[in-house]
C-alpha cells in the first residue's frame, strides 16, 4: 500500500511538472492565433485571427528571407562544426602525446572564457578580413567548440584501439579508420552533437546582430527582436513568428531523439 501511494504521488508530481513545462508552448500556439488584446488579456482559446497575424508579419519584416537565412547558416555551421570538432576529438584520444594533453587543457580552459569578451576583438579582426555580412563570419566561432571536442573525446575512449590497430595492419590509412569505422560506431554521438550544435546556430542571436549588419542578412532571431523593439508591440504577430522559429529545432530535436539520448549517455554501438 505504501509502495502504491509513493507511485501515486511521484505521477502527480511529475503530471505537475509536465503540465508547467507543456504550458507555455501551448499558450504560444494559441496567441499566434488571437489578436495582440487578447493575448494581453490572457485569453487561453483558440482564436481566428492567424491569418491577419501572417499578413501582418510579412508587411512588416521579410519573414521568408530571414528563415532561409537562418537554415542556410545553421545547416552550414553544423554539418562543418561535426567535421572539425570529431577530427580533433578523435585525435586528442587515439594519438596522445604530452603536446596535445597540454592543446587539450587550454582548449579546456577556453569554456570559462565567455563568449561576450570575445566579441568584440572577433568583430574588428573579421572586420579587418571582411567577413561582415557572411556566412564564413557567423560560421568560424562555432565550429570547434571545447563542448563538442570534449563530447567527441570522451566517446572516443569506447572506440576499441585493438581495431585501430588491425585496420593499419591490413593497410586502410588513418582517414580511412576515421570515416569508414570510427564515424559509423559513433552514430549517436554525431546525432547528439548535432543536435546541440543546430539549436545553438538557430538561437543564435547575440553573434548574429554582431556580425549581420545588413537586412538581408537577417536571422530569425534578429526577426524577432525587431518585431518587439518598437513603441507597439503587436503580440499576437509576434508568438506566430516564435511559433515558426520554433518548428525547425522541434523538428531536429524529436526525429534525433533517441540518437541524442544516447549520445549524451555515452552509448556506442
Amino acid at each position: 500500500m505504501t509502495s502504491k501511494v509513493k507511485s501515486t504521488f511521484i505521477y502527480i508530481f511529475l503530471g505537475i511538472v509536465t503540465v508547467v513545462s507543456v504550458f507555455p508552448l501551448l499558450w504560444m500556439i494559441i496567441a499566434a492565433t488571437n489578436k495582440s488584446v487578447d493575448v494581453i488579456a490572457g485569453k487561453l482559446t483558440f482564436g481566428t485571427y492567424i491569418a491577419e497575424n501572417y499578413q501582418n508579419l510579412i508587411a512588416q519584416q521579410p519573414l521568408w528571407s530571414s528563415f532561409l537565412n537562418s537554415c542556410k547558416y545553421t545547416i552550414l555551421v553544423t554539418a562543418f562544426a561535426l567535421i572539425v570538432s570529431s577530427l580533433a576529438g578523435y585525435a586528442f584520444e587515439i594519438y596522445r602525446d604530452k603536446a596535445k594533453e597540454k592543446i587539450y587543457v587550454v582548449v579546456l580552459m577556453s569554456m570559462m572564457i565567455p563568449f561576450v569578451a570575445l566579441m568584440v576583438p572577433l568583430f574588428r579582426m573579421y572586420s579587418k578580413l571582411g567577413l561582415l555580412n557572411s556566412a564564413v563570419g557567423f560560421m568560424l566561432p562555432s565550429l570547434a567548440t571545447p563542448l563538442l571536442i570534449m563530447m567527441f573525446r570522451t566517446n572516443a575512449k569506447a572506440f576499441p584501439i585493438d581495431i585501430i590497430e588491425a585496420a593499419r595492419i591490413d593497410g586502410l590509412s588513418e582517414f580511412g579508420i576515421f570515416l569508414r569505422m570510427y564515424i559509423p560506431s559513433m552514430k549517436s554521438i554525431f546525432a547528439a552533437a548535432g543536435v546541440v550544435t543546430f539549436m545553438n546556430a538557430w538561437n543564435n542571436y547575440l553573434w548574429a546582430k554582431v556580425i549581420m549588419s545588413d537586412n538581408t542578412t537577417q536571422t530569425m532571431p534578429m526577426l524577432i527582436s525587431n518585431l518587439i523593439s518598437g513603441y507597439v508591440t503587436d503580440y499576437g504577430m509576434l508568438m506566430l513568428a516564435v511559433l515558426i522559429t520554433t518548428i525547425p529545432t522541434a523538428i531536429v530535436f524529436f526525429a534525433l531523439q533517441k540518437y541524442f539520448v544516447e549520445g549524451i549517455t555515452g552509448s556506442v554501438k
